[in-house]
């Protein structure tokens, strides 16, 4: 075993340090990739050194350099040393992370952990934490929690009766949502047309008027689904007008910060989301700013019994459950890895100042590739609040031209989005390698890639 972990610790090592150099996104030949990992399942044991070469051998040519400077494909980062090095350390403690009588360490981690990202962003001290896979889990735990508090406000037990028969929860939600909203919500039964939307204002944020208007236009019990960081063009809701105007109607208010919410974390850009303590749950991220590995998030809720009362589940063989509060009750997997210990070492590598620090800097490097390309002859379609960046080359067909000879280049990688019914490329800086050079080299494997789209 020793060997073996040392071996596959030397490959990851070579893959990381090959990332500033190699092509961002391969040209893979899916059919050959497939060969290499398929053919018939052997019929006798292999030794696990062996397995452990063919596996590296056959994945390489379709590795993406996701964890990279470069990939502004999503606003996803690339593990920090000390979260890369703890999540190995996991796996081979293979703690389940279900309550601390399965692992005493992961419960402890966890809460610390938990504490320390409270404290950083910004909410209540009290609330509850669970470490999910990510925004699409902390949004449906978040919900989950809503969906409880709305209706036994309303006389209705929904875990014990259902939907069928309860009373109409009205959700409120902005046109501008992220797409996980809509998915939480078919999950829970409420479905997509449940949604009452509000239309937003040019940057993408919520238009308070509007909310306004529409909480005053029904009755009933009512979720208030918030945004901090749209997902294109990084701008954050009016976060303290539309919680204050939720409770006056009595409302639960959800906010999605899958990225956003981490602009608490920094000085510069706190202001953005003043008010943030005053809602409900939370949504959060922990692969993306704050660069831990995958699978990472986090559901936070200022009411942890309801929390737990809307997630928790009950068996007489699970020993420990029910005696704490945390961990199992407060996320939708029983058997799970220990995320916390990841979370704990990223946060202890950065401190609260290069927590800080990282935020700020991805914002810089956002505002310089903007910069960059404007001054090169792009568009660039929204204020640069966060690390979002929109561009357009014109028409349409021409900024998809680019794009795809983007993709095709390998110097960087980003996708493209539809924004306002044009079509834009879509940049997101959040990778903690990424430097101004990064950014310059890209800048201008963009523009000299454009100038080749140009109509003839």
């Amino acid at each position: 075993m020793r060997d073996l972990l040392a071996r596959a610790a030397e490959l990851a090592a070579g893959h990381r340090e090959s990332l500033p150099d190699r092509p961002v996104a391969p040209a893979v030949d899916a059919a050959a990739l497939r060969a290499s990992f398929g053919g018939p399942l052997p019929k006798d044991p292999s030794p696990p050194s062996k397995v452990l070469e063919e596996l590296a051998r056959a994945a390489e040519p379709g590795l993406v350099a996701t964890a990279g400077p470069r990939f502004f494909g999503f606003v996803v980062g690339g593990s920090l040393p000390a979260a890369t090095a703890a999540d190995v350390l996991a796996t081979g403690w293979d703690q389940n992370g279900f309550n601390a009588v399965l692992s005493p360490a992961a419960a402890a981690a966890e809460e610390v952990a938990g504490g320390w990202l409270k404290e950083l962003l910004g909410l209540p001290p009290g609330a509850s934490t669970g470490f999910v896979t990510g925004g699409q889990a902390a949004n449906t735990v978040g919900l989950a929690a809503a969906r409880h508090h709305v209706l036994a406000q309303a006389g209705w037990d929904v875990e014990c009766d259902g939907l069928a028969g309860a009373p109409r929860v009205r959700i409120v939600a902005s046109e501008e949502r992220h797409a996980t909203i809509d998915r939480a919500l078919r999950l829970l039964g409420f479905g997509t047309r449940a949604v009452e939307p509000v239309p937003a204002r040019p940057d993408g944020a919520i238009d308070v008027a509007a909310l306004e208007a529409v909480l005053a236009a029904g009755s009933g019990p009512v979720i208030v689904c918030l945004q901090a960081g749209n997902v294109n063009t990084g701008a954050c809701d009016d976060l303290r007008a539309a919680c204050e105007l939720a409770h006056a109607h009595e409302g639960w208010v959800h906010v999605d910060g899958a990225f956003g919410l981490w602009a608490a974390a920094n000085p510069g850009t706190r202001a953005l989301l003043d008010g943030v303590d005053l809602a409900d749950s939370w949504a959060c991220d922990g692969h993306k700013w704050l660069n831990v590995p995958y699978d990472s998030g986090f559901a936070f809720c200022a009411h942890p019994a309801v929390h737990a009362e809307a997630i928790a589940y009950r068996a007489a063989y699970l020993t420990g459950a029910g005696e704490v509060s945390g961990m199992g009750d407060l996320t939708l997997e029983s058997s799970r890895r220990a995320r916390g210990f990841a979370v704990w070492a990223a946060l202890r590598e950065l401190g609260r100042d290069g927590v800080a620090e990282l935020v700020g800097r991805c914002c810089r490097l956002a505002r310089r590739f903007a910069a960059a390309l404007a001054e090169g002859g792009a568009e660039i379609a929204n204020d640069v609040v966060l690390n979002q960046v929109l561009v357009s080359f014109g028409d349409d067909a021409r900024t998809d031209a680019v794009i795809a000879a983007v993709q095709r280049d390998g110097t960087c990688w980003l996708g493209g989005t539809t924004w306002r019914g044009r079509r834009h490329l879509r940049i997101s800086v959040s990778n903690w390698t990424t430097t101004e050079a990064d950014v310059d080299r890209s800048a201008a494997a963009i523009l000299r890639l454009a100038a080749q789209q140009r109509p003839r």
